[in-house]
């Protein structure tokens, strides 16, 4: 007999899952696993966070009517099996790659991407504008949010669902809760009370208790309902969710096909108040090497699926993110008032090898950037040096914090801004492309670029050093560049930067880790019988003034370079120049700065060479703003 052809071969959209039986379903569950194994296992990404949700992403998309019913994913990062079931499997292998797939939820992809999503905790507030859009248009389709447990941690969630109640009586929020961090061990009996209590039977009981309780006082009205939540919640759970105006549902198996179909039917069903379906899911389910890993697979580069083994390249230098914690381990060790903050992200920034040697002086507090900040607001307000570590992208999320908690208040909170500019396969979502405008924008703040691994040593002791003001220092993803980095680094002196190379055509002025690029771009501009002076900025605020005129005094024209978007370093540079009218004596300036655009993803030197921040992007640069081109080279040498 010829083999049977897979299921998974057979769905080229939701629409053709809607018939299947559960034994098919769970099939399809098995291929759909194996399918996202083996395509990430090509490109990487993150795997564990998909892998557990395979039975629900394929009960999703057979009980509701998508993509007319809307489905919202949070974080995208687990809607990779997502993706393959709804007419995406055959770019699944171009994931994350230039000109493929995005990792990530995106509208311009798919009509089954209806909101875009990569920064947690978003979910809910947005399925919460598209069920009251429904309602003002008078339609009747269903809305669903699947949100994890960690995003929970996040204030955002809790502020859309408070509003919930408010907006809407049909909204489905599906809470993906893969640490146990909320739920007890799952059973039989959870799975049948929670179909139970999701069940038309339960309800039109429970409407026949509310039409009855009417007919009594008011107060006895309100002891009737919270009688009736208070006793199912001590079968089930989840009186927060109640309290805040949802109809609770669980905890049930999130690997039980069948439990997950009946119940996810029924909760479809009610349509008096939102419900919150609570899902018990295990990170990296079904594939060992990932359920026995510490992280369980969250993020991968290309592996081997036999044994798990990760193809990771040997470094040819340290990276970034270890050299920051490393050299704030050192001072640490020195001053007892250093204590470090993260926002769920503890290996990402480094500090856990922090927490490791100081765990009493580390703080996680969850998805919660806003708190990350006035938390350390208020550690610097009673005298602790409070290093704050947050990726450039995520920092966004608390930058009212920034401005009226600490810069106005004028507070030492130290920000270590990971993830600065481009990151490659993470795409526009996860680049940081805005904390020097952002930052550089606030009084009193110090804002540092270091230009290589050594250099940043320098900027970890220079945040350490200053307790007036808030400071911040912004570093790349990736390797350094292998310098020798001091055993203890000295402070810098403060808006003070540094001439690297000497030339006398043209000025380099580089802000950052960009300041490789320029020196190869002063060799490229040598070889054209142009002379390059380069200089590292070392500050973006304050700026070294002193530099910047002489720059501008001894050459023609002037080219700034910065990982940043439009509005950053070479804005500074160019008001500063206006200011003491070094533009009236006919100063050519350049500044290269990220596009005015969001790069979509692909790798970090291509994504650099398309926004001109390479050497020979320099280069042009320099040229320009000199006026020549390359045909015109060889007239000026002469």
């Amino acid at each position: 007999m010829p083999p049977e052809t897979p299921l998974l071969d057979t769905v080229s959209s939701p629409a053709d899952t809607r018939d299947l039986t559960i034994p098919q379903l769970r099939q399809l569950a098995d291929e759909l696993r194996a399918e996202t194994i083996d395509a990430v296992s090509q490109t990487g990404g993150h795997l564990g966070a998909g892998l557990g949700v395979v039975e629900l992403t394929v009960a999703l998309h057979h009980v509701y009517d998508t993509p007319r019913d809307i489905l919202i994913w949070d974080v995208g990062h687990q809607a990779y099996p997502h993706k393959i079931l709804t007419g995406r499997r055959d770019r699944i292998r171009t994931l994350r790659q230039g000109g493929g797939l995005s990792g990530f939820t995106k509208r311009s992809e798919s009509e089954y991407d209806p909101f875009g999503a990569a920064h947690a905790a978003t979910s809910i507030s947005a399925a919460l504008g598209f069920a009251a859009a429904r309602d003002a248009k008078g339609q009747d389709n269903k809305v669903v949010a699947v949100i994890g447990d960690g995003s929970m941690s996040a204030g955002m969630a809790y502020e859309a669902m408070n509003n919930a109640c408010e907006t809407t009586k049909q909204l489905t929020v599906i809470l993906n809760d893969n640490d146990m961090s909320i739920a007890p061990p799952v059973g039989g009996m959870s799975a049948y009370m929670a179909r139970l209590v999701s069940g038309g039977g339960y309800q039109s009981l429970r409407n026949l208790g509310k039409a009855v309780s009417k007919a009594f006082p008011k107060p006895l009205q309100e002891a009737a309902r919270k009688a009736e939540e208070y006793a199912r919640g001590m079968v089930t759970g989840g009186t927060l969710f109640e309290e805040l105006g949802f109809y609770y549902v669980g905890p049930i198996d999130g690997h039980d096909m069948d439990a997950l179909v009946h119940v996810l039917q029924n909760a479809r069903k009610i349509e008096d108040k939102p419900v919150l379906v609570h899902v018990v899911t295990q990170k990296g389910k079904g594939y060992a090497p990932a359920e026995n890993a510490a992280d369980k697979y969250h993020g991968v580069v290309k592996f081997d699926v036999v044994t798990g083994k990760q193809s990771k390249a040997q470094a040819a230098a340290p990276q970034y993110t270890r050299v920051f914690a490393e050299e704030l381990l050192k001072h640490a060790e020195i001053d007892p008032k250093i204590v470090a903050i993260t926002a769920a992200m503890p290996s990402g920034t480094g500090l856990d090898l922090f927490g490791q040697r100081f765990p009493e002086r580390t703080f996680d507090v969850g998805i919660a950037e806003q708190h990350a900040v006035t938390f350390a607001a208020g550690l610097a307000a009673d005298g602790m040096k409070p290093f704050c570590a947050i990726y450039s992208t995520f920092l966004q999320r608390g930058y009212d914090q920034v401005v009226h908690d600490v810069a106005i208040q004028g507070l030492p909170v130290r920000f270590a801004i990971d993830r600065a500019g481009l990151v490659g396969a993470d795409g526009a979502t996860h680049a940081g492309s805005f904390d020097i405008g952002f930052l550089g924008a606030l009084p009193g703040m110090v804002l540092m670029g270091p230009s290589d691994e050594a250099e940043l040593a320098h900027a970890v002791a220079t945040a350490v050093a200053i307790d007036d003001r808030p400071s911040a220092f912004r570093y790349p993803r990736g390797e350094g560049t292998g310098v020798a980095i001091p055993e203890l680094a000295a402070p810098y002196e403060i808006g003070k930067g540094r001439i690297v190379r000497e030339g006398t055509a043209v000025a380099i002025l580089s802000f950052g880790t960009r300041l490789g690029d320029a020196l190869k771009a002063a060799d490229l501009l040598a070889a054209r019988g142009l002379s390059a002076t380069v200089a590292d900025a070392r500050f973006a605020k304050p700026l070294d003034l002193d530099l910047l005129l002489r720059l501008a005094r001894d050459h023609e024209a002037l080219i700034t370079v910065e990982e940043g978007s439009m509005g950053g370093f070479g804005a500074f540079v160019l008001q500063a120049l206006a200011q003491h009218g070094a533009l009236d004596r006919g100063l050519k300036v350049r500044t290269l700065t990220l596009p005015d655009v969001f790069q979509d993803h692909d790798k970090p030197d291509v994504m650099y060479a398309d926004a001109g921040l390479d050497a020979d992007g320099i280069v042009r640069g320099a040229l320009s703003a000199l006026g020549i081109d390359n045909a015109s080279i060889a007239g000026r040498r002469a």
